[in-house]
């Protein structure tokens, strides 16, 4: 157990809508304190981007890098706009070089619906759909990010790296999350493993060690399917899934696919995990177009600071912190059964969702 009650986060608020939803957060933050039995926080705000690229010519420096690493936990908001980009053409994106730096393995999406909310598909099972999408985040086709090759303005290569060492970790963690939703769950759990076996060498190997793992959870159910059956699958019965493993740029794609039928990237946290360092932000993007106009849905990021509460709750062995990540959570479903986001139609922004959630959390 941590030996005081104070945790230091750095705080990443980035471009786009990325400082008006982490303000939110931050908010509401400071209102669930009250509910934590004297565990406090302290923001340490650090400055990294595509702005900042713009102006500096640096996306994020060494020591910022340093802060977030003795930090307890990273709370980023959004990174990235269109027309910044670095020499090679490629969108600055600094969550990637957290991932690197502090060998974030596990990329975890939750993705539900919410019953306050209007359903997308119009099978009423929709009002069910509740998985978690588990993305290997160190390799992949998205290791090749900065080593790919352009020969003679004809040919672009880009290099795929699977490891029996990144495959393992990557499924162990997915049969972990398993389990702990069966739990809560009452039910067995079960890890789908999602690849291209049937094509590539290296997503063979990537089945292969997932299956050494599974026979070591015999109490969660494993299956395996391919990647194109998936994206199908998804969308005719996303009520069928539990637990996603997959490939790094896999993973991005099913799991925005997977946002889409629940309405809205807004309601999608994420958490990059390893074995010292975590950092947590929204599943969306900055969003530069809605940026200053008070529309942004914060819910995403507010949900992505309830996964990092449950982590250091972990990291710390601290009941407290979970109870909070409960809190946010419970304050979250109930606030969306009096306010609409405007992606949904509705016409409730930034400020007014904000206070909904507060309001919740002070009643839960």
């Amino acid at each position: 157990m941590k030996r005081d009650s104070r945790f230091h986060i750095a705080v990443v608020p980035g471009d786009g809508i990325g400082p008006e939803i982490v303000r939110a957060c931050l908010q509401v933050l400071n209102v669930l304190h009250e509910r934590l039995g004297g565990i406090g926080f302290d923001f340490r705000h650090l400055e990294g981007g595509a702005g900042h690229y713009q102006k500096t010519g640096v996306a994020f420096t060494d020591e910022n890098m340093a802060e977030c690493k003795k930090a307890d936990a990273v709370l980023f908001g959004a990174i990235g706009l269109p027309d910044v980009r670095y020499p090679d053409g490629t969108e600055i994106s600094t969550q990637f070089d957290l991932r690197a730096e502090m060998d974030l393995y596990a990329g975890l999406r939750p993705i539900r619906s919410y019953p306050g909310l209007p359903l997308v598909l119009a099978d009423k099972r929709a009002a069910r759909i509740d998985l978690v999408l588990v993305r290997e985040q160190t390799e992949g086709l998205l290791y090749s990010r900065g080593r790919g090759t352009v020969e003679e303005d004809r040919v672009a290569w880009e290099t795929m790296m699977i490891s029996r060492n990144g495959s393992r970790r990557v499924s162990e963690f997915a049969f972990r999350v398993a389990e702990r939703r069966a739990i809560g769950r009452r039910r067995r759990g079960r890890v789908t493993c999602v690849d291209k076996a049937n094509a590539l060498a290296s997503m063979a190997f990537f089945r292969k060690v997932f299956g050494e793992v599974a026979a070591s959870h015999p109490e969660v159910k494993a299956d395996y399917a391919y990647v194109d059956a998936t994206a199908m699958n998804l969308v005719k019965s996303p009520w069928d899934f539990d637990v996603l493993v997959t490939e790094n740029v896999f993973g991005g794609i099913l799991s925005d696919l997977a946002a889409g039928l629940v309405g809205s990237l807004g309601l999608v946290p994420s958490a990059d995990i390893g074995e010292k360092h975590a950092v947590f932000q929204p599943a969306h993007g900055s969003a530069p177009d809605i940026a200053g106009q008070g529309i942004a849905n914060p819910v995403a990021q507010v949900l992505s600071a309830a996964l990092m509460l449950d982590w250091l709750a972990d990291q710390h062995a601290e009941p407290r912190l979970a109870h909070g990540a409960r809190i946010l959570e419970h304050a979250v479903e109930r606030a969306l059964t009096f306010v609409c986001p405007i992606e949904f139609g509705g016409q409730d922004g930034t400020a007014a969702i904000t206070r909904a959630i507060m309001t919740q959390i002070r009643k839960v």
